[in-house]
């Protein structure tokens, strides 16, 4: 039996499927599918990760919009985006609008924070900067 840590039966196994629960809710793309959308030219990425991180390596084409500033940046005019990030503001309907950071927590965030805004296409990939790294770096 699963207990937590105060002794209650159940409780540790009722966390497992509430985080379960949330990443099921946030849609997800996997390498192959990220390649071919980046070979059709049909993936508007975007790297989470803190500007350091991004500077050492990241995915060809993302644009780097920390966490901490996701969602003041998905709530701003497009003018000022553009002003800030010198990239066009994604559209609440872009169809395939993937977030990813180092291990795919932050990723994740990212995601659920822009479909809480409306932002229909958000989705994760899961795999992130190191499965990337690992098989396409």
């Amino acid at each position: 039996m699963l207990r937590a840590r105060r002794g209650r039966p159940g409780a540790a196994f009722l966390q497992l499927a509430v985080a379960a629960r949330a990443m099921a809710g946030a849609p997800t793309v996997s390498l192959p599918e990220l390649r071919s959308l980046l070979a059709s030219g049909r993936a508007r990425l975007i790297d989470v990760r803190s500007r350091e991180e991004a500077a050492a390596g990241t995915i060809p084409g993302a644009l780097n919009i920390p966490v901490s500033e996701l969602e003041s940046a998905l709530q701003m005019e497009p003018a000022a985006f553009q002003a800030l990030y010198s990239a066009e503001k994604p559209k609440r309907d872009d169809e395939n609008l993937i977030f990813f950071c180092q291990m795919g927590k932050r990723g994740l965030r990212a995601t659920q924070l822009a479909q809480g805004l409306g932002y229909t296409g958000a989705r994760n990939y899961a795999g992130a900067y190191r499965e990337w790294f690992q098989k396409e770096g």
